[in-house]
């Protein structure tokens, strides 16, 4: 037995080395982040003190989604800029999405609806939605302001008026919102907070505010843009054939030298991303794929990544904890005193780091302990990811099949 605890307590230092310095790294960069990335709410402030009054022009792409239009809708026609339209982009519906939007809007007039018949070859459906509803629309023409939403989003009723007054504050071209996402679910609570801050890990909110030397990030949930700015870097045309097209988008940006910023909503745009554990794995098999610029390499070393350092190493310092009490049995003090301080320290870093970045990102923090579970679930569905590039298997999205292959 005592040998037992003696390996115990050695494996768990050991990890508990590897937590302090993964985790003691993430937590001081999650720290600085909160403390530097602006929020929703400082938008929302500065269109109180100067109410911005240039138009805005809203364009919502939408491929059946009957389910959640109504609530984008009546989150729009609850905004309080003086100056918007909204433009529903309707991508071959087949279920009610027309029908449900139709009465939401009721006798709005700032509402228009363009139904779209068809997707060209070498276009991807969502982005050629959002072209359309741009170039065919009335409400986009003279706006001095473009903002592309997801027709699963739902924003504060000072969302607009916010995001115009915090791009006209700092001079931006483009500025995304990180949505508030919703946690009903058990792949919400569990899966998506993990899978949620694996990308953030590849796309750092510090880098994607940056003058220089940023590495472009956009959340294409809610994308606004300077109108002029939006048509020099060519619209979504330039990136039609792209899965991912936020990423591609703010790439366009920073290559034009245009400035970009990205802010943490903090409840302004709360967004449901998927409505089941399949449609989950397949959505984040995308945004993981395009992020990874197909290279299945990439895809399996970041599920590495997130199982190591957040599912093993905890667990091998939970052992660690069992095997100093272990030692303080058989009375061994000494190693049963430093077993447990240092595993007991390795893991307060990894579920403080954890926790803050949950608190962050709006994530229950009851759902903290569950990280290790969801780390490994994200992980697999990277490893899926992989697998489909290398065995050719096509991407789903939105009604359509997409073939993909690795770099």
């Amino acid at each position: 037995m005592v040998w037992i605890g003696v390996i115990a307590s050695y494996l768990g230092i050991g990890c508990s080395v590897g937590l302090l310095v993964y985790w003691g790294v993430g937590l001081s960069r999650i720290i600085v982040t909160s403390r530097r990335v602006p929020t929703a709410r400082a938008g929302d402030a500065l269109a109180r003190a100067n109410p911005p009054t240039e138009p805005v022009c809203v364009v919502v792409p939408a491929h059946n989604e009957a389910h959640a239009i109504g609530d984008v809708v009546r989150s729009l026609r609850s905004q309080d800029h003086r100056a918007m339209r909204v433009v529903l982009a309707l991508d071959r519906c087949t279920d009610a999405t027309l029908a449900v939007a139709t009465e939401a809007i009721g006798n709005d007039s700032r509402f228009e609806i363009l139904q779209i018949e068809s997707c060209p070859e070498g276009w991807a459906g969502k982005v050629h939605a959002v072209w359309t509803g741009v170039t065919r629309s009335e409400g986009a023409r003279g706006a001095a302001y473009l903002l592309f939403i997801d027709a699963d989003t739902e924003l504060a009723p000072t969302c607009v008026s916010g995001a115009h007054a915090a791009m006209r504050d700092r001079s931006l071209d483009m500025l995304s919102y990180l949505s508030t996402l919703s946690h009903d679910t058990w792949y919400e609570t569990l899966v998506q907070p993990a899978a949620s801050l694996e990308l953030l890990r590849q796309f750092p909110l510090m880098q994607a505010s940056r003058d220089e030397g940023r590495r472009p990030f956009a959340n294409g949930q809610f994308m606004m843009f300077r109108a002029s700015s939006y048509f020099a870097i060519e619209t979504h045309e330039a990136v039609k054939d792209e899965l991912l097209e936020d990423l591609a988008l703010a790439r366009r940006i920073e290559q034009a030298r245009m400035r970009a910023g990205v802010y943490v909503a903090s409840g302004v745009v709360r967004c449901r991303m998927y409505e089941s554990w399949a449609a989950f794995r397949r959505g984040w098999k995308r945004i993981y794929t395009e992020a990874a610029r197909r290279r299945p390499a990439k895809l399996r070393r970041a599920a590495g990544r997130m199982v190591i350092p957040g599912a093993i190493l905890p667990a091998c310092a939970g052992i660690g904890v069992l095997g100093s009490i272990v030692m303080f049995v058989h009375r061994d003090l000494v190693l049963g005193s430093i077993a447990l301080a240092m595993c007991t320290l390795g893991l307060l870093i990894f579920f403080g780091a954890v926790g803050l970045a949950y608190r962050l990102g709006g994530a229950p923090l009851w759902s903290v302990p569950g990280y290790p579970i969801g780390a490994i679930l994200a992980s697999r569905i990277l490893k899926e990811a992989a697998s489909d590039l290398i065995e050719s298997r096509p991407t789903e999205w939105g009604g359509m099949k997409y073939a993909r292959k690795s770099q």
